[in-house]
């Protein structure tokens, strides 16, 4: 293993000094920062080029000037760090940088994250209905989606969720064909993806139709949307719904102190609620991560203690459901924020924003900025899910398949195990590899900078940054760029790799 890391680091090491190198070169000649002063008709020009010229050091040959910039970056190791100057704005590089790079991880983490799990979650389902109604209905909405321009998923959310659902805001009713039309919806998607026999797939079909459209009516006639909750009730509703779900995956029903356990940490943490709600009157970032954590430790403590044959399964599974509980605690209190960030002067009653990545002068409480924050984030996390959830589920649902006809799935199935166990356990797993490699790659471009989404909805990302540098013929910011995603491509790749060992112990990276 070491070797194989030494190995690794080594042949990275060079490609990414050849990369910057070429690319250095490339861009010194392609770019001309005297090209405004050469079009001058200032009396001084000379006199302007040449001091350009020495602040840039454009009289030295590329070759030495790129020393010059890795001898600033090899810096960083022993604390002296020099990534160059923006000289336009007269900005640090790392300034820009660290500004620029905060942007894109915080639009690009959420985004991609949902893609995954959701892409992964609704092609294993798709897979196991194949040639049936959802497939289909999958098969055609990623075909779809995916040969949507970028821009124009955008331009269509800018008009349909932030403008359409800002001028809903005024009366927030919901008019009845519309609420049955969108219980129809979705009861069909949901008794399709149930599958099996046809009196089940009705009978999933009514549940899931009838209580949409109450829920549906319960908004429009209480106004919900205008000053939204959940509360203990629906909290632990909901919390008891997710425990028997995570267990169902997790373990499967059968086992009844995991069961147990899931539903025990769902009481608890409807309980929690109460008091919680003043430990958030003094959050911040710190404290909700740390309630987090301590919400993880509380359901595996759960779990250990209702023990069973594998504790740690039941402590995995409470772990979980804890986290989501959690998760549903958390958005109640953002919830809470909705009237008063909605109802603020500079909000003007139109809480989804279309452009920029916060509101500028709004003032309020941590709560008040989280919640403008991710009203920021809906709109381009929308339009990077959509197009990256397509490609992930037609990757899984192939790999999937692919899986599920291999003849140890076979055996599993004759040996008598449930088919909890077959698909979790057997197939699950080792669909997952062909992901393995797209994943850290997908994730390694979008570090790069989504470029249309950033222009489009106004955020000053690595993107924004990439496309600033090239028009202001400025290499130091450039440089970095081009540093930065090299790097995490080589990383991911090595991920990768490490990646592909965990999920099939027959590759051994070290070979």
């Amino acid at each position: 293993m070491l070797n194989f890391v030494l190995r690794r680091f080594l042949s990275s090491v060079a490609v990414l000094l050849v990369a910057t190198f070429l690319i250095f070169v490339l861009a010194d000649i392609a770019a001309d920062p005297l090209e405004d002063l050469r079009t001058s008709t200032a009396p001084n020009k000379e006199a302007l080029i040449a001091e350009r010229t020495a602040m840039l050091e454009l009289d030295k040959p590329s070759p030495v000037r790129y020393l010059s910039w890795l001898g600033g970056v090899a810096g960083c190791a022993i604390g002296k760090c020099d990534l160059g100057m923006a000289w336009r704005s007269n900005q640090p590089v790392s300034d820009v940088l660290s500004s620029a790079l905060v942007v894109t991880l915080k639009l690009v983490t959420v985004a991609t994250v949902l893609a995954i799990v959701l892409g992964v979650l609704v092609g294993v389902v798709s897979a196991l209905r194949q040639y049936e109604g959802f497939d289909y209905g999958i098969i055609f909405l990623s075909f779809l989606l995916y040969s949507l321009p970028t821009f124009w998923v955008a331009v269509l959310l800018k008009q349909w969720v932030a403008i359409g659902f800002n001028d809903f805001l005024r009366d927030a009713t919901i008019s009845p064909p519309t609420i049955g039309v969108i219980a129809i919806v979705l009861g069909i998607i949901f008794g399709a993806a149930a599958g099996g026999e046809w009196r089940r797939r009705l009978m999933v079909f009514g549940i899931s139709a009838a209580a949409t459209a109450a829920a549906l009516f319960y908004i429009s006639a209480t106004k919900w949307l205008l000053e939204p909750s959940l509360g203990p009730v629906v909290i632990l509703a909901s919390g008891i719904g997710i425990a028997l779900a995570v267990t169902a995956v997790s373990t499967g029903l059968r086992n009844r102190r995991a069961m147990y356990s899931a539903l025990t940490t769902a009481v608890v943490g409807a309980i929690l609620w109460f008091p919680l709600q003043f430990v958030f009157r003094a959050a911040n970032g710190g404290v909700i991560a740390g309630l987090a954590v301590v919400a993880i430790v509380i359901g595996v403590v759960i779990g250990y203690a209702w023990g069973g044959p594998d504790r740690g399964q039941s402590a995995r599974t409470s772990a979980i459901v804890a986290f989501l509980v959690g998760m549903l605690i958390f958005a109640d209190r953002l919830m809470q924020a909705w009237k008063p960030y909605s109802e603020s002067s500079v909000i003007g009653g139109r809480p989804i924003p279309t452009i920029g990545s916060q509101t500028p002068g709004l003032k309020g409480s941590y709560w008040v900025v989280t919640l403008d924050q991710l009203t920021h984030l809906l709109l381009p996390t929308l339009a990077l899910i959509l197009i990256s959830f397509a490609g992930y589920t037609r990757y899984q649902r192939a790999s999937m398949l692919e899986v599920m006809n291999q003849d140890y799935v076979r055996t599993a199935r004759a040996k008598g195990l449930t088919e909890r166990t077959v698909i979790m356990r057997h197939a699950f797993r080792n669909s997952l590899i062909p992901l393995a490699t797209i994943v850290p790659i997908d994730i390694a471009a979008l570090l790069g900078g989504a470029v249309i989404t950033e222009r489009i909805f106004g955020w000053s990302g690595m993107g924004t940054m990439f496309l600033k540098s090239l028009a202001n013929a400025e290499l130091d910011p450039l440089m970095i760029y081009v540093l930065i995603v090299g790097a995490v491509a080589v990383i991911a790749n090595f991920v990768a790799d490490l990646v592909y060992a965990a999920l099939d112990p027959r590759i051994r990276v070290n070979a």
